[in-house]
């Protein structure tokens, strides 16, 4: 796993740079191999056979390596809606992954899913007069990161974290788009979140495999079970001839 994190911290802080200097060619070039370079790290860090969390998290990313690749080779709304579409996908295939551990995330304790519910409406209100004819899609959109981020807290603090980043980019990205907010350098912004988030869910992936991978521990046998060594053993009845021992 050390080399795959190697190379993925390599390509990240090249991609980084390319977008904090506006090297356009190159930050385009690196974007496309971080998806790669992040799988690599989630499939040398588990072992087989690997589970439904870590095939799913992986075609997340796959889907996600869509939608940073494909939109470079279409123009205006159409890349955007290619963008928009293969993200979907990643949202919705996280949050199937992610469905097993609802019990524990904060679908258990709906007050906490409030925060949640009031920054993508907000969020949806201010692009809304931006989006025009494609905020259905956005709200389509908004409702599937969202549900992504509140399930991944069932997985792990860290995973509902990376989440929280991933809502927290493309509210950067979304923004941006509609005419609301253009950060100075924007770019790093986006995809160091972005980065952040990806990063945190496949770490998280990861430990969580290995939990359920290690060897359950046997439970020691109650009182009641254990032979009670205060008593002599009973023997057999009496008869005229001994036991004879071996």
């Amino acid at each position: 796993m050390r080399p795959a994190l190697g190379i993925l911290a390599g390509v990240s802080f090249v991609h980084l740079g390319a977008q904090a200097s506006g090297r356009e060619g190159l930050a385009a070039l690196t974007q496309v191999l971080l998806m790669p370079a992040l799988a690599a790290v989630l499939w040398t860090g588990t072992a087989p056979p690997r589970g439904a969390l870590v095939r799913l998290s992986l075609a997340a990313l796959g889907l996600s390596w869509l939608g940073d690749t494909v939109p470079r080779f279409l123009a205006g709304t159409a890349g955007f809606l290619g963008m928009l579409g293969f993200f979907l996908l990643a949202q919705l295939t996280y949050a199937l992954a992610f469905w097993p551990h609802r019990a524990g995330s904060l679908l258990a304790r709906p007050v906490l899913v409030l925060p949640y519910l009031a920054a993508t409406a907000g969020i949806i209100v201010l692009c809304a007069p931006g989006a025009g004819a494609l905020l259905p899609v956005v709200v389509l959109y908004a409702g599937a990161i969202i549900t992504m981020a509140i399930l991944a807290t069932g997985l792990s603090p860290r995973a509902g974290l990376g989440a929280a980043l991933f809502v927290i980019s493309d509210a950067l990205i979304a923004l941006d788009a509609f005419g609301v907010l253009t950060l100075p350098g924007q770019g790093v912004w986006v995809m160091s979140t972005y980065l952040a988030a990806q990063l945190l869910l496949v770490l998280a992936v990861r430990e969580a495999a290995a939990l359920s991978a290690a060897p359950t521990p046997r439970r020691p046998r109650s009182r009641a079970q254990a032979p009670d060594r205060s008593r002599p053993p009973r023997r057999g009845p009496r008869t005229g001839h001994r036991r004879r021992g071996r």
